[in-house]
């Protein structure tokens, strides 16, 4: 986990500040009331984490429920990662959960967080270009989401269970896992 270390100029008056007070480029920088700055790194304290974080920061003190905690994490995230990209090729909302699996590990994972800022990235860039796109490439992409919705269908043996309700017996209907 990266700390982060915020710095906050502080006046003789008490007043904190995010600005340097001589930045020039922000008129709400205070310029010459600061006469000599205290540099405070901010350290969390009990009262200014949220609950999760509390809880999360008493779970990080006790080393065997830390590592079960990023267990439990791992497999949660990866399940939901997997089942999302499972589901990218079907209408709903198959980048949605992928984005949400690659959220809950990149709570405790450097490369989840890295994987999922790349793949936000990549998402937003193609989303752009297809929406740029003509008639032709937007009705292809509908074609190909109907081929695999119907072809997934097919192999799980939906057709051949529908058609037996309705009284149509056909082998052909019948998939490899129906």
């Amino acid at each position: 986990m990266h700390r982060v270390a915020r710095i906050t100029w502080v006046s003789p008056d008490g007043i904190l500040s995010n600005d340097h007070p001589t930045d020039r480029t922000n008129p709400t920088a205070a310029e010459d009331t600061l006469s000599e700055q205290e540099v405070q790194l901010d350290q969390p304290t009990e009262g200014s984490l949220s609950r999760r974080q509390q809880l999360r920061a008493r779970i990080a003190k006790r080393r065997g429920a830390n590592l079960a905690y990023r267990i439990v994490v791992g497999v949660v995230g990866s399940v939901v990662l997997a089942v999302g990209i499972v589901t990218i090729p079907y209408p709903g909302p198959g980048w949605l959960i992928v984005f949400t699996g690659l959220g809950i590990l990149a709570s405790e994972f450097e490369w989840a967080h890295r994987v999922l800022h790349f793949a936000r990235v990549r998402y937003d860039r193609f989303m752009a270009w297809f929406a740029r796109q003509g008639l032709v490439v937007k009705a292809m992409a509908v074609l190909l989401t109907f081929a695999v919705v119907v072809a997934t269908l097919w192999v799980l043996g939906t057709f051949g269970l529908v058609g037996g309700w309705i009284g149509l017996e056909q082998g052909w209907l019948q998939g490899p896992l129906g």
